[in-house]
């Protein structure tokens, strides 16, 4: 075995290793003993995002008030459903302004790429709009639009495309206005 291999195979394994480091940050996690609300051992959950039982925690916001809002074929209007979503995403907001956001518009697979952007955008601005009208301010929140070029499920039925429909908003620290 010449040099180069043996060296890359070294920078592998390296490289492999480092991966598998979970106390990388010292006992207790990142954010030190009781992070994210003091969920599992050392603070830190499985996901990064706290405490889905924490109020205050990222996992609070994205399973219990919801980080998504579902959309009708070729629509970016918001349900009544979609809307009791977004008032809960504005309350909870509101009481954490330390965080700004992201807000994806996508679209199912059906249609030309460019029509699903167009409408991925409309479906962002929409969800923007309505947070706005709830006394979010618009210095914290950004749009974009992946189309149909992100799905969570990939199928050709109606049970896949219906999940694919939808804007999700992203949660960031430290970036609030």
């Amino acid at each position: 075995m010449t040099f180069l291999p043996k060296a890359l195979l070294i920078v592998a394994a390296l490289g492999l290793a480092a991966c598998n480091n979970p106390d990388r940050y010292g006992k207790g996690g990142a954010g030190g003993p009781g992070a994210n609300g003091g969920y599992g051992a050392g603070g830190i959950d499985s996901t990064g995002l706290g405490d889905p039982n924490n109020p205050n925690s990222v996992a609070y916001f994205n399973q219990r008030i919801g980080d998504r809002v579902l959309f009708a074929v070729d629509q970016s209007t918001v349900s009544a459903e979609g809307r009791g979503i977004l008032q809960g995403q504005a309350q909870w907001l509101q009481s954490h302004p330390d965080y700004a956001f992201i807000i994806e518009g996508h679209a199912d697979e059906q249609g030309t790429r460019e029509y699903n952007l167009a409408l991925g955008a409309r479906r962002a601005a929409a969800v923007q709009d309505f947070l706005i009208s709830q006394g979010i301010a618009p210095s914290r929140m950004k749009t974009i639009s992946y189309g149909k070029e992100r799905p969570l499920e990939v199928c050709s039925d109606e049970a896949c495309y219906s999940k694919n429909r939808r804007a999700v908003t992203v949660l960031q620290m430290g970036a609030g206005a």
